[in-house]
């Protein structure tokens, strides 16, 4: 059985989705009544064009990768470990971690200050789902892993905002 919510492969029978969590036997859904709607539902998260994802290794100074974030514009870096995310550390973990305390703690590894384990979702999740999770857990980025769990891409609420923009174009 295909999950509904994230596409995920289930086994028939089985109460949750093993890849999402999401409950499968009570699962109504009502058809789409907009392009919108339809477009969230069938779309895979491929058609947002996630980025190549900048990533750290765990034991880069925060000093470097507050760098980073500001040379490239961006708001987070995945901290990562042979090529699998094991973190990210984004402008917020600068802000509610570091505070006023940066030039002390500068040299310190980010992967003391970095949000472990982070929420991840593979290429053909569909936008629906991945709209959900960024709102559920309060992430602004998400990181894209292929089968192997290895780091592909990364998307923001940003690159969200403008697939909905084109899509309401149309």
């Amino acid at each position: 059985m295909t999950c509904p919510s994230c596409g995920g492969d289930n086994l028939e029978g089985v109460i949750d989705c093993v890849t999402c969590g999401q409950p499968l036997s009570e699962f109504t859904q009502s058809e789409p009544s907009t392009a919108v709607e339809r477009s969230l539902l069938l779309d895979r998260v491929a058609v947002l064009n996630p980025k190549a994802p900048i990533h750290v290794p765990p034991d880069t100074p925060v000093r470097d990768v507050l760098r980073t974030l500001v040379d490239r514009g961006i708001g987070c870096v995945i901290v990562s470990d042979g090529g699998k995310p094991i973190g990210i550390f984004s402008e917020r973990d600068a802000l509610m971690k570091l505070g006023t305390n940066t030039a002390s703690l500068a040299d310190r590894p980010v992967s003391e200050f970095m949000t472990a384990a982070p929420e991840t979702l593979a290429m053909g999740a569909k936008v629906a789902f991945a709209l959900q999770r960024m709102d559920v857990g309060g992430y602004r980025h998400l990181p894209i892993v292929d089968d192997a769990g290895t780091l592909t891409g990364i998307i923001s609420v940003r690159d969200i905002l403008r697939y909905l923009a084109g899509t309401l174009a149309t």
